[in-house]
């Protein structure tokens, strides 16, 4: 028997080759298993951002885990969604008022930015995904009356300015946001009620009826920490952060070696 019923994968560090696409390897491997093994993806990225990898995969019909657990889509619609409200967003835009870092706003499948600067033009080149332009007052308008909120909020900048930002954010809203730094010159903003493994959870209790015991899952960074920590096989890439290399289960060569495929390929 075996003890994988179904898969979870980070995507950016993890997944993907040096240049950031998916490898033919990769792609026959998890074609392989993905009848008789789900294979979800699991990132911060927005949904738009993961469909076209699903598409080569031919997964589209299998759950998605967008913005780190902050939105679970199954048959593309939200079973799950949990947002920052707009009055952080209007405290966090207030502290910016000189425009000294680039804010980006996302819920669902919209990706606002006041203007295409280097950090909107660099974000979408990474995820193939183009962005409105929109500024931040009237995204937050606009949200107050639809009662949206983001996702996820993305910090850019330079290091001194987001230095600021992470500070302003931290003292004034730690026990609702989740700061996560995966450069020093980025913050992902997220809910701190949510990450990848509550949205693992989720899904395996409302949608699969599998245990955690019986799902494998393979990250490279500290939001990666807790899910590889948790299920039943906790995988890390060879590039992973050393604290998530310590506590992996296993350690699988790295993300542009196919580190994924090749334990699917050896395991699966």
């Amino acid at each position: 028997m075996n003890p994988h019923r179904i898969v979870f994968s980070d995507i950016d560090g993890t997944l993907l080759n040096a240049e950031r696409e998916l490898s033919d390897f990769t792609i026959s491997e998890i074609k392989r298993i993905k009848n008789t093994i789900p294979v979800i993806l699991i990132s911060s990225r927005m949904p738009k951002a993961m469909t076209h990898l699903q598409e080569e995969l031919e997964i589209t019909h299998l759950p998605l885990i967008c913005y780190n657990g902050g939105l679970i889509l199954v048959d593309k619609k939200p079973i799950h969604s949990t947002f920052i409200s707009t009055d952080i967003i209007q405290a966090l835009h207030t502290f910016n008022k000189d425009n000294l870092f680039h804010i980006s706003l996302y819920h669902d499948d919209d990706w606002f930015v006041p203007q295409m600067d280097f950090w909107a033009n660099r974000e979408a080149q990474n995820t193939k995904v183009t962005p409105v332009v929109k500024s931040t007052e009237r995204v937050i308008e606009t949200w107050e009356i639809e009662k949206k909120g983001a996702h996820k909020i993305m910090c850019m900048g330079d290091e001194k300015y987001i230095d600021e930002a992470f500070e302003f954010l931290e003292s004034n809203f730690s026990d609702t946001l989740h700061l996560y730094r995966s450069k020093p010159t980025y913050i992902e903003v997220a809910h701190k009620s949510i990450s990848k493994l509550t949205a693992i959870e989720l899904l395996l209790n409302k949608h699969y009826k599998i245990s955690l015991s019986e799902a494998v899952a393979f990250g490279d960074n500290y939001n990666d920490i807790a899910m590889i920590k948790a299920v039943g096989t906790g995988v890390a890439v060879a590039n992973a952060k050393p604290e998530t290399l310590k506590i992996a289960d296993i350690v699988t060569l790295s993300g542009k070696e196919d580190g994924v495929a090749t334990y699917i390929k050896n395991n699966i």
